[in-house]
C-alpha cells in the first residue's frame, strides 16, 4: 500500500509536497480535492483533515500528515537521500531558517493579496472551516512585502546556486513555488533581479518542478 496524497493540482501548497516527493522518489497515490467546488469543506474531507486544507498525506499506518513541514520531515526520515533538510546540524538550521523566512516573507504576503482581493474568496480570507471577511489593507501590505521579498532573495543568491545551503533543499522548493505563485497576484522578479531569475530558471528545469 502506498501513501495517499490529497492534492489539488492548481494550488501552490500541495505542489510543494509533490515536488518534495518527486525529489525523494517516493511513490504515492493521488486523490484530487477540488477547491473550486469546496470539496475541502465536505464532511468526508473533514474526517481526513479537519483544517480543510491540502495537502494531506495518509501514510501506510493510517496516520495523516497535514502540513508540508511534517511531510518533509517524514520523507527525510524514510528516505534520507537525497538530503533536502541538510546533512549537518548547521545545514539543517539554515534550511529550516530559510524555509520559515520564505513562508513568512513570501507565501504569506501572496496569500494576503490574493485572499483579500479575489471576488471568488469573498468571506474566505483565510483557509479552513471558518468564513472570515476580507481586509483590503492587508492586500496593500502584502504587495509591499512581496516586492521587498524578491529583493531579499536576489541578494541571497548572489554567487550562489541554491538558497539555504550548497545543494538543492526544501528552501528551494518553497521558494520556487512562491515565485511561481506570485504570478497569481501579478508579481514577478524584475529585470534587476538577475540572480533570482538565474536561480529560478535552473530549479524550474528540474524534473520535479513539473510534478
Amino acid at each position: 500500500m502506498k501513501p495517499v496524497l490529497y492534492d489539488f493540482t492548481a494550488a501552490p501548497s500541495p505542489r510543494r509536497a509533490r515536488i518534495l516527493l518527486a525529489e525523494k522518489g517516493i511513490e504515492h497515490e493521488n486523490v484530487q480535492v477540488d477547491l473550486t467546488k469546496g470539496e475541502q469543506l465536505s464532511d468526508a474531507y473533514k474526517k481526513i483533515n479537519p483544517a480543510c486544507t491540502v495537502p494531506a498525506l495518509k501514510l501506510e499506518s493510517g496516520t495523516i500528515l497535514t502540513e508540508n513541514l511534517g511531510i518533509a520531515a517524514w520523507a527525510e526520515a524514510v528516505k534520507p537521500e537525497p538530503a533536502l533538510l541538510g546533512t549537518t546540524p548547521e545545514e539543517k538550521g539554515l534550511v529550516m531558517g530559510w524555509n520559515a523566512r520564505i513562508e513568512f516573507e513570501g507565501l504569506m504576503p501572496i496569500a494576503e493579496v490574493l485572499r483579500n482581493t479575489s471576488k471568488g474568496m469573498a468571506d474566505r480570507a483565510l483557509p479552513g472551516p471558518v468564513n472570515l471577511a476580507q481586509i483590503p489593507e492587508l492586500a496593500e501590505r502584502g504587495s509591499v512585502r512581496l516586492t521587498r521579498f524578491f529583493d531579499v532573495l536576489n541578494e541571497r543568491l548572489k554567487g550562489r546556486d541554491y538558497i539555504a545551503v550548497d545543494s538543492f533543499s526544501l528552501a528551494d522548493i518553497t521558494a520556487l513555488v512562491c515565485v511561481d505563485f506570485a504570478k497569481w497576484v501579478k508579481h514577478e522578479p524584475k529585470p534587476e533581479h538577475e540572480d533570482l531569475k538565474r536561480w529560478h530558471a535552473a530549479v524550474s528545469a528540474r524534473p520535479s518542478a513539473k510534478a
